[in-house]
């Protein structure tokens, strides 16, 4: 019983203790995201690139059995997605992304980050994912003014037009 107010007293001063490091670790060191004057620009896409399906032609046709004959053949694996990234004429990215999956039927994603000074930049991002056809089908080019701190995202959403920044 006369240990009792000891391990009490000791109780308060180490929870004390902890509660004082929790509290210090909660504001200190403080954590800069980014610098004062700078702004960041995220390529962060998802997307599943085309099948290349081909029709087939009127005599493969007669020779697949009557209930195999479907017009058009798509192989199971999708096409690479294509991306370059342009800021103020200097290219950030070029990559070619590869579908994920056994059989590179899943979807192909990147995210880049890129940190710049806050101002205005002019934006290029371009796209194909169809090994098919040549060029890039998917093409965004704006004069964005980023402030400081900003985080400009490039996506893709087929539903919104494409390539887009937000």
């Amino acid at each position: 019983m006369a240990n009792r107010p000891v391990a009490i007293a000791g109780q308060i001063v180490l929870y004390g203790a902890f509660a004082a490091f929790i509290g210090y670790f909660a504001t200190n060191p403080r954590y800069q995201h980014l610098e004062a004057d700078q702004a960041l620009v995220k390529l962060s896409l998802a997307h599943f690139g085309d099948r290349e399906c081909r029709k087939r032609t009127p005599e493969e046709l007669k020779q697949l059995p009557p209930n195999m004959r479907a017009p058009m053949e798509c192989p199971r694996e999708r096409s690479p997605l294509t991306i370059e990234l342009d800021i103020d004429g200097k290219p950030m990215y070029r990559g070619v992304i590869q579908a994920t999956g056994l059989s590179k039927d899943g979807i192909a994603t990147v995210y880049r980050r890129f940190e710049l000074a806050s101002g205005e930049h002019r934006v290029a991002v371009r796209m194909n994912d169809n090994l098919r056809q040549s060029g890039f089908q998917h093409v965004k080019e704006d004069t964005v003014t980023l402030k400081p701190a900003q985080i400009l995202v490039i996506d893709f959403n087929p539903d919104k037009g494409g390539l887009f920044f937000k």
